[in-house]
């Protein structure tokens, strides 16, 4: 269910124009538009919520604006300024504060995304583009905690690709292996490394952290896994509370040998629309992996600093959590 309202600004001749608000509705795309044929199309999540008081709040909406800027310089399209991206992400969630779920666990996700314009046939960059940010009020991404397994024949991505970059083109990639995991009787699929299957890189609508023996391991980013904005703020906290995190590459056999030598003790995922989810079952090669819920720890620790933030029960030490503020839209 999508909110009542659209911010949209339109790119031509170098330069954003005409920013404003409107109704949301259809919009009408020449059979020729470019990121139909050549996929230039990259989008941004984020989320609103409520605080104990009923106050709009934001969570690091500077670091989404950071990565969608890294994702329009790698599929070759324009930044988008800053300080507009800011004022639209507050003006249009200020409309929309009234569909808001007042419930814990649901917000009011937002969803920015910049597309070619241009109608033209011929592989090239476009030179002109539309940005919109549109809204819906969502639950929680997973109510329980999920099965994964590891993908051996199909890719995510590989270094030199656009595995870094939240385009269009990667997530449709993924539907195939998606679907086969779902068939199987598994709700997402792990990704291993593009060269030799063995490395863990990401989950499908997750990055990933695995604690081994009190220590708290994740892929590190190195071109071919999102840089996660939930991954980074559960890295910091984590960190901050004394936890040992550790971003390196993890074999997946290292979690097989883990878990049958008892030290591995939970697994999970974070993520905007999942913000944090457990992990009850990991297979590969036939070997599963049932993790015992009653030992996660981590997983909560992190959920619930995150959505204490969001609500004002815990101190934001790092200025994460801002009120929206209604303010007029300007180019």
């Amino acid at each position: 269910m999508f909110s009542d309202h659209i911010f949209m600004v339109d790119y031509k001749d170098g330069n954003w124009i005409n920013p404003r608000i409107e109704e949301l509705k259809p919009i009408p795309v020449h059979p020729g538009n470019l990121a139909w044929h050549y996929g230039q199309s990259i989008f941004e999540g984020m989320k609103a919520t409520k605080d104990k008081n009923g106050n709009p709040m934001l969570f690091r909406p500077e670091m989404h604006i950071e990565r969608l800027n890294a994702s329009a310089e790698r599929m070759c399209m324009p930044a988008f300024p800053t300080d507009l991206f800011i004022e639209a992400v507050n003006q249009i969630v200020d409309i929309e504060k009234d569909w808001i779920p007042p419930a814990k666990g649901s917000a009011l996700y937002l969803r920015p995304i910049m597309v070619a314009m241009d109608e033209a046939l011929g592989v090239r960059a476009s030179g002109e583009y539309l940005f919109m940010i549109m809204t819906l009020p969502v639950g929680p991404y997973y109510p329980k905690p999920v099965s994964l397994i590891t993908e051996q024949k199909y890719v995510r991505a590989a270094h030199g690709g656009v595995g870094e970059a939240k385009t269009a083109g990667n997530y449709a990639a993924s539907l195939k292996p998606a679907q086969k995991a779902k068939e199987l009787g598994y709700d997402q699929v792990m990704w291993l490394d593009a060269q030799e299957f063995k490395y863990v890189q990401e989950v499908g609508t997750m990055n990933i952290f695995f604690v081994i023996d009190g220590e708290i391991i994740t892929p590190s980013t190195e071109g071919t896994i999102l840089k996660g904005i939930t991954r980074n703020s559960a890295i910091t906290m984590l960190r901050d509370a004394g936890h040992t995190v550790t971003e390196r590459n993890i074999d997946i056999q290292e979690i097989v040998d883990a878990y049958q030598a008892g030290t591995l003790t939970e697994t999970f995922g974070t993520g905007t629309a999942a913000v944090v989810s457990k992990v009850q079952k990991i297979s590969h090669n036939g070997v599963e992996l049932n993790l015992d819920q009653s030992k996660t720890v981590i997983a909560d620790k992190v959920k619930g600093l995150i959505d204490g933030l969001r609500y004002g029960d815990v101190e934001d030490k790092w200025g994460w959590v801002v009120p929206v503020k209604g303010v007029s839209v300007e180019a």
